[in-house]
């Protein structure tokens, strides 16, 4: 443990910190799935609805220096190309035997 005052209040803030951090990354991560679960299930409109919260919840993530901001786009881009990959399946008729 720091003996000298400023160094434990470094302690302090570092605690503080990392347990906001702890709770952006989580909220982050289940929104994540809850949007990666609505495209497993097919249903389109309730994954734009969840991608829409991830996106904003990721953005403030990078804001406040949660994430990286490489990071926050890497995410976010993932989330885009698995809605996509939805909407293509659904425009593809199935082929007629």
């Amino acid at each position: 443990m720091a003996n000298i005052k400023s160094a434990i209040k470094r302690v302090q803030i570092a605690e503080r910190n990392r347990l906001r951090n702890k709770a952006y990354k989580s909220t982050v991560k289940t929104l994540i799935k809850k949007c990666l679960v609505a495209v497993q299930a097919g249903d389109r409109a309730q994954g734009e609805t969840a991608m829409r919260a991830a996106y904003s919840k990721i953005d403030k993530a990078v804001k406040r220096g949660v994430l990286h901001p490489n990071n926050g786009a890497r995410k976010k881009s993932r989330l885009a190309r698995k809605l996509k990959q939805l909407e293509q399946q659904a425009q593809i008729p199935a082929p007629s035997a």
